[in-house]
């Protein structure tokens, strides 16, 4: 079984893949609050952010074959514990019925400062 890579607008991806698939599931690698078609931090709060971060998760799965429902594990980084109910406003509305299984995380910090969420996710196809 050979893993595909998945990304979804075609750009160049010289660091990492935005996903992989493999038999039936898909790794997303984390994603973080940036538009990925205008490459601009969604904002600078965490609601802002996170809501990028799941609309960055749900392009992908959905080229991959699946969908959000079929997502069946998250991990949440943030770099501030004090946004977890916020964050978890945004991220629990993607999720209609059955969420995924999801770890949250506390990390001190992401690539840039301005960063506050990371989320990446496994999804079956």
């Amino acid at each position: 079984m050979n893993p595909e890579i998945i990304n979804p607008l075609e750009k160049p991806t010289p660091i990492i893949s935005p996903a992989v698939k493999i038999g039936n599931l898909v790794y997303t690698s984390g994603q973080i609050g940036i538009n990925p078609e205008t490459d601009k931090l969604a904002g600078a709060g965490i609601q802002e952010q996170t809501r990028q971060v799941m609309d960055n998760i749900k392009m992908i799965v959905e080229a991959a074959g699946s969908s959000m429902d079929k997502v069946i594990k998250c991990l949440v980084f943030l770099t501030d514990m004090k946004d977890y109910a916020a964050m978890n406003e945004v991220y629990t509305s993607y999720f209609a019925s059955n969420p995924p299984a999801r770890s949250c995380v506390k990390i001190d910090a992401l690539a840039k400062p301005e960063w506050i969420v990371e989320i990446e996710a496994i999804a079956a196809v």
